[in-house]
């Protein structure tokens, strides 16, 4: 795990990155906790026993209260009871703060996880905004020559840019701050919603973006890259086209559902229930290419839809460009009224953060409408 510079900053310095680790090992945890199974953390106490989810969650409260003092500069903590603290200025900032800190830790990586495949991640400062440089994938033409000719066509290629923004996003919670000092309420838990939260609303934008240019890809009846109906034969040759214009190998993309339609076309293929179409839900290597899965994402807007298509397969060259850019700007912003300002005696706090998305890139791939 690699924590920003700016993270490590705010915390003063490496000796006290202990809480942010922490919190690092307690998202794992907690990812595993809410059906992503393959993440891996520290099951063990320090003695060697097995630790449960809530004691790790209980531990990691613990914790964030007192970087929460720490960075407030309280140093008598324990001489006035919690109600009292809670009212406190700097201990409302801090509170905040530190969360602030945490996302802009995990968010990054959490991103990767679920759009790497497809998309180019770059954090750019306040302010900013970030430029692409598109390079030509075409070559120079070779030309057969006499032997009195001193040149043929004379070729230069020019790169293209494109230049992207970002624009801010909230998300507000209520939150009872001398409830969380209390230890009723779990910050670690919110803390981890806010970041699940950031992350899915960043992946519709991105996937938006993504299957936008798929769909839009030329469809002439032999070389095209978009493609109406599922063969063999023209998902080959797909993956070739891809493959060769790319010079990086071409691999298959989709969900779950979609790539279960990824088979020859002969129907006489048999499999037994411990074969991989089984137990993984699609072939893991079809035709010489690699396929992979899209994680899933939950559309919260429609109760128990789905975002990502079951009805396209992709086709990428994951080690080449990524199609989809994308840029952080700056840190993650939080801000709070007072302590016991809303009528059920809560607060509001607000996080910002800015990000942009946008295609840019010179790269070839394929879609295909099952």
């Amino acid at each position: 795990m690699k924590i920003p510079a700016h993270v490590v900053t705010f915390a003063a310095g490496d000796k006290n990155l202990g809480v942010y680790k922490m919190f690092y090992d307690y998202w794992k945890h907690y990812q595993n906790e809410n059906g992503k199974k393959n993440t891996e953390f520290n099951p063990y106490r320090q003695d060697g026993t097995l630790i449960s989810f809530s004691e790790k969650e209980d531990q990691m409260n613990g914790a964030l209260r007192d970087e929460i003092i720490r960075v407030a500069g309280v140093t008598n903590y324990g001489d006035f009871p919690v109600e009292q603290w809670s009212t406190n200025p700097m201990i409302n900032w801090a509170s905040f703060a530190v969360v602030s800190a945490m996302i802009d830790m995990i968010l990054p990586e959490s991103l990767v996880d679920s759009i790497g495949l497809y998309s180019e991640i770059r954090a750019i400062g306040w302010g900013d905004s970030a430029l692409f440089t598109i390079k030509p994938r075409d070559l120079f033409a070779v030309s057969k020559s006499g032997r009195g000719q001193k040149l043929t066509e004379i070729h230069q290629q020019f790169s293209t840019e494109k230049t992207l923004t970002a624009d801010p996003h909230q998300l507000t919670v209520g939150v009872s701050l001398y409830k969380v000092l209390a230890g009723v309420e779990s910050l670690a838990d919110l803390v981890s919603k806010v970041i699940k939260s950031m992350e899915v609303a960043l992946t519709v934008d991105v996937y938006n973006a993504f299957h936008a240019a798929m769909i839009a890809l030329p469809s002439t009846t032999t070389t095209g890259l978009y493609v109406s109906g599922y063969t063999q034969d023209s998902l080959t040759r797909l993956c070739e086209q891809v493959s060769s214009w790319n010079a990086a190998e071409a691999v298959i993309v989709g969900t779950k559902r979609a790539l279960a339609n990824v088979l020859p076309t002969d129907a006489n293929y048999r499999y037994t229930l411990n074969d991989s179409f089984m137990t993984v839900g699609y072939v893991p290597t079809a035709f010489g290419y690699s396929v992979m899965a899209l994680p899933q994402v939950a559309k919260w807007q429609s109760p128990f839809d789905t975002l990502l298509s079951n009805d396209y397969l992709y086709i990428l060259s994951p080690s080449s460009q990524k199609f989809v850019k994308v840029i952080l700007e700056g840190q993650t912003l939080s801000y709070a009224n007072t302590t016991f300002e809303n009528a059920n005696l809560t607060q509001n706090a607000t996080f910002l953060k800015s990000w942009g998305v946008g295609v840019a890139t010179s790269a070839v791939a394929g879609c295909i409408a099952l």
